[in-house]
């Protein structure tokens, strides 16, 4: 057994875990636009990356030079460095080499978030990073900094105690409201650990749940080249709990997913589609990120308009086996539509209509089929989300 408390701190909860946020230029206004996380006892280091094949440079220097273990990461704001070619390595190698003659960094790691298709400027990045302080611990920093067209930083920490009195803390931050779309595995999460745990170890956990958060989530259906996910343990507490470690990486993960697809561009709700009842589990996965991403739907959630035929036509263009006959669409738990029976009056309208008016609700499906089963989150799309994309390089 185990127990498991929320605390403040974010990705400096877990000891020997470092993290401050400045303002290198890249933004207007003095707002913080780079962030470093730094451990002095070098961390293994686990990942999964966007299946977009443009991957931004980042992404491949971390491949190129197959990083396994780190004590340093780097991350800006405002510029992608993606569709920069070789350049765009080369420009994060000559960056390291300067701030190495600095700071005591070893097997350095990049992540950038921002426009892509415009190099970064290195001048500004290098006079930023001799400004990092190492010693500070301000989780609440790093992750304003690595914000873009966030609302709000993205931050979580929980401490573990064991039954036999020892304990742990895993911390995490994210940034992510729009171009949401992951598929791993422009967002972009980091979780530490005290831990003892292997590399492979963690790439193994990060797929395992990567599938029920991140990749459970849809603002506007469009896959990043920039999308990470980074999860470093420092072993610092000295032992490995694989249980409740689980446990908290989904807890940590799925926190973190939800806080992006809420803070969807514009975004005023939170919805998630619950399919169940197919012939499995795929095929429900398939059907929940079909709805999660129609932009018909979201407009109708950004309408708060109980069209359920919008929900129908998503479930039947899956391309997967569904049967209108067997088919059970709610809305909580009110239902619209039932075993091929339109159940839609003025007055189920009229309830449907109350629960898309909350902040938050799930949309069930049942598809009387099997047993398979999954849940996609989403948020609804508007005109802020236009407006915010029309002139996002301005």
């Amino acid at each position: 057994m185990f127990k498991q408390f929320s605390i403040d701190g974010g990705v400096t909860a877990p000891s020997g875990f470092y993290a401050d946020g400045i303002h290198a230029g890249l933004k207007k206004n003095e707002l913080l636009d780079m962030a470093f996380i730094y451990t002095p006892k070098v961390a293994n280091i686990g990942s999964i990356f966007t299946s977009n094949r443009f991957q931004a440079s980042p992404l491949r220097h971390f491949q190129k030079h197959n990083i396994k273990q780190t004590n340093f990461i780097l991350i800006n704001s405002r510029n992608a460095n993606a569709m920069t070619g070789k350049k765009g390595i080369e420009d994060i190698e000559t960056l390291f080499g300067h701030l190495s003659q600095k700071l005591p960094i070893i097997n350095p790691v990049m992540s950038s978030t921002g426009v892509i298709g415009v190099y970064l400027p290195l001048e500004k990045l290098i006079a930023g990073a001799e400004k990092f302080d190492l010693n500070i611990k301000n989780g609440d920093r790093a992750a304003q900094a690595i914000m873009t067209t966030d609302a709000y930083k993205k931050e979580i920490a929980i401490r573990v105690e064991l039954e036999d009195g020892r304990t742990y803390s895993v911390g995490g931050m994210a940034k992510g409201a729009g171009m949401i779309n992951p598929a791993m595995a422009t967002m972009l999460a980091f979780i530490t650990t005290d831990l003892e745990i292997s590399t492979d170890e963690l790439n193994r956990l990060l797929r395992k749940h990567s599938r029920t958060t991140f990749n459970a989530i849809s603002v506007d259906g469009d896959t990043s080249t920039n999308d990470t996910v980074f999860a470093i343990a420092n072993g610092e507490a000295g032992f490995y709990d694989e249980v409740s470690f689980d446990s908290t990486l989904e807890m940590v993960m799925k926190y973190l997913a939800l806080q992006i697809v809420a803070d969807g561009e514009g975004a005023k709700k939170l919805v998630s589609f619950h399919v169940r009842g197919a012939k499995s589990d795929n095929d429900a996965e398939k059907i929940a990120k079909t709805l999660g991403d129609s932009l018909l739907i979201k407009t109708a959630l950004f309408g708060e308009d109980p069209n359920w035929g919008r929900i129908a036509m998503g479930i039947g263009a899956s391309g997967v086996e569904v049967s209108e006959e067997t088919l059970t669409i709610a809305y909580e738990d009110v239902k619209v539509f039932e075993n091929g029976l339109n159940l839609f009056n003025r007055e189920i309208e009229e309830k449907a209509y109350a629960i898309m008016r909350r902040k938050e609700f799930t949309i069930y499906c049942y598809l009387g089929l099997g047993n398979g089963e999954f849940k996609s989150y989403a948020c609804d799309l508007g005109y802020e989300y236009v407006k915010i994309n029309a002139d996002y390089r301005t």
